[in-house]
């Protein structure tokens, strides 16, 4: 069976269904349908692969990055895209930096080991530095003593 098209190819207007039939027993049945809103329909076969992808990943992207060969930031860009043809809105939590997989491994590796605090491995994760932190609390400090 045909993918359901909801555009015209040849004008691009929403197509509406006017025509059902049982493949069993044959009948019919004509008018103008609807077909339940789903946010998944508006995505193409590339975003909608990337989706099934992303959720065989359990949403890890460093999963993802691996198994699709693409960094963070691609993969970032491409999830973007897909919460904006469902109509959300992306997060604003995105980290200023990007990390390999091999980059996150051995900042955890280092907190694992006892080299690094839980906070400076948080802070690497996020692609800041104690002393960038330190210097950035006493900016704030010395502004607000200011």
């Amino acid at each position: 069976m045909n993918p359901l098209i909801d555009k015209c190819p040849v004008c691009g207007e929403n197509l509406v269904v006017t025509h059902l039939s049982c493949l069993k027993c044959r009948t019919t049945i004509e008018g103008k349908f609807t077909l339940p809103y789903s946010p998944l329909t508006h995505l193409s076969s590339d975003q909608m692969q990337f989706l099934l992808t992303f959720i065989r990943c359990e949403g890890k992207f460093n999963r993802m990055e691996e198994e699709m060969n693409l960094s963070y930031p691609t993969l970032r860009s491409r999830f973007d895209e897909i919460l904006q043809s469902m109509g959300f809105e992306s997060s604003e939590e995105e980290p200023t930096t990007s990390l390999t997989a091999e980059e996150r491994k051995h900042i955890l590796d280092d907190l694992k080991k006892g080299r690094i605090s839980v906070e400076e491995a948080s802070l690497r994760l996020k692609g800041e530095s104690v002393e960038e932190k330190k210097k950035n609390i006493v900016e704030k400090t010395g502004e607000a003593n200011g």
